[in-house]
């Protein structure tokens, strides 16, 4: 049972819908518009909040010194930071968030959730998406995991607060939760490079699984699979999902620690791909990049005295590294310097003559399939096998 919402409450939350409806383009389904006006988001975010503040970087927003901000931050369509680290160097890395709510409500719509099926969600967070869960199937059919003990309780609070107690386990999401198996559909909160084989062996035959979905190169889209008898998952893409990566599945490299050092002698060449091209605005390329060469990753250098803007490639192994220069002028060539075992910069290049080969597939023509053994990513059909 949850609580009704107060006025104030139920005004933001009707706001909220109304704003769903423009972003997905329809209603939100009668049975995920009432779970929203039961469960109230802002009952499931702390005090201090962070919002981006449009340089890179995020501002706190506190509810006691700025009400109103924090108010309309709790009830739009925007992630929400609520744990932040920050690094000796100043950099902030979000450690939880709340999801925004459309791309909460496309997750729950993909699994096609019905009456009586049992729930495994993989990232409890604040407890909001088990809150809506447990609204629309029960407490007892709803089972979440979170890997931070901190915030497993501060969940575990929030739900009662509301009048719930679906299952919140403190522990790793990759191994699942195998007392409450099987379960009909399985949903993750935190993005995944490779399906664990524990969600595969934890479901039924036709069980869903959804799940957003990284790559070194970018965490970016969300997969949907369904389970066969024999074992194996299989599903597509689509278009949305920016999620952390899970515990466990984020490669600890940094550029300067490890990679560069004094003495190295890079290769030198040029090149005519565009580093935008690749690391640009379109989201279709750099999925296509990603899951061809699934272990480079990138970061783009504005401050740097050998170029106007570089951008840096890198292993997760540690092992190779890349810089693409602009000069500020010329965009018909670039230049490339290479290090290591491997020329990351000339396998990009070859992943996007392969992508353009291909006719340039948006992500939703992209698939893969999986067994506990490993996974297969495709185009189109999965007898259109991706090399990577």
């Amino acid at each position: 049972m949850t609580l009704a919402s107060s006025a104030p409450e139920s005004a933001g939350t009707e706001r909220l819908l109304a704003e769903l409806t423009t972003q997905l383009g329809r209603p939100v389904p009668a049975e995920w518009a009432a779970a929203l006006r039961h469960v109230p988001r802002h009952r499931f975010l702390p005090d201090r909040i962070w919002l981006r503040d449009g340089h890179g970087g995020y501002a706190p927003c506190d509810r006691s010194t700025d009400p109103a901000q924090w108010w309309e931050a709790a009830y739009s369509d925007a992630p929400l930071v609520t744990q932040l680290h920050v690094e000796d160097d100043g950099y902030q890395q979000p450690t939880s968030s709340a999801s925004a709510p459309s791309t909460v409500v496309r997750m729950l719509e993909a699994a096609q959730i019905s009456d009586g099926h049992h729930v495994l969600e993989i990232g409890t967070g604040t407890g909001y998406h088990a809150a809506l869960l447990a609204h629309r199937l029960g407490d007892t059919r709803v089972t979440s995991i979170e890997v931070d003990e901190s915030i497993a309780n501060r969940a575990r609070a929030n739900l009662r607060a509301g009048g719930q107690q679906p299952t919140v386990i403190t522990g790793d999401g990759a191994h699942g939760h195998p007392a409450g198996a099987p379960y009909d559909r399985a949903i993750a909160t935190c993005s995944v490079r490779a399906i664990p084989p524990a969600w595969i062996q934890q479901t039924r035959p036709g069980a869903r699984i959804v799940t957003p979905w990284s790559t070194a190169w970018i965490t970016y889209g969300t997969l949907t699979l369904a389970r066969a008898r024999d074992d194996t998952v299989s599903g597509r893409f689509a278009p949305y999902g920016a999620y952390m990566v899970m515990h466990g599945q984020r490669p600890d490299v940094e550029l300067e620690r490890d990679l560069l050092h004094d003495g190295q002698v890079p290769d030198r060449s040029t090149t005519l791909l565009s580093p935008w091209d690749v690391a640009g605005h379109n989201l279709d390329a750099q999925f296509a990049i990603g899951i061809r060469v699934p272990d480079i990753w990138h970061s783009w250098d504005a401050d740097t005295a050998e170029a106007h803007t570089r951008l840096w490639l890198a292993d997760d192994r540690a092992t190779s590294w890349a810089a693409v220069d602009y000069d500020g002028k010329q965009t018909e060539r670039f230049r490339v310097s290479q290090h290591g075992p491997r020329n990351l910069w000339d396998e990009v290049e070859t992943a996007h003559a392969q992508w353009d080969q291909a006719g340039r597939p948006a992500i939703e023509r992209h698939g893969l399939t999986a067994t506990v053994h490993g996974h297969q990513l495709w185009t189109d059909r999965p007898e259109n096998a991706i090399t990577t």
